[in-house]
């Protein structure tokens, strides 16, 4: 008794080999990536901390200045603590426009080329 099943869906397909994954690890192309990211990732983080230290260490030593009045009530050490948050929001969305530019073409086509030898 022979049944027509359909054919097998992108999950039911064989996954790509260890060999596979390794070989495309040690590729020109996934070294690309790599350093595309890490160029991009590793001195935004390294320059966010030291941005964030400086107000933790401001906020401990230099009292004085981080308490000065720029308006009204508001003074250095809100806008410093604001900014952080500011930062934080551009970091991310400058991050999801090089992704989108950058990593994500490059990691899709590894990504086509194994799921199309698997």
């Amino acid at each position: 008794m022979a049944t027509d099943a359909p054919p097998p869906s992108q999950e039911q397909r064989a996954l790509p080999t260890t060999e596979e994954f390794t070989e495309v690890q040690q590729s020109a192309e996934f070294g690309e990536l790599r350093r595309a990211f890490r160029s991009f990732a590793f001195p935004l983080t390294i320059a966010f901390v030291a941005w964030y230290l400086l107000y933790v260490l401001l906020s401990n030593y230099a009292g004085g200045f981080m308490g000065h009045k720029l308006f009204g009530n508001i003074n250095v050490a809100l806008v410093f603590g604001l900014a952080q948050f500011l930062t934080t929001f551009l970091i991310a969305w400058w991050y999801s426009r090089h992704a989108a530019a950058k990593l994500d073409p490059k990691a899709e086509a590894i990504k086509s080329r194994m799921e199309g030898g698997a």
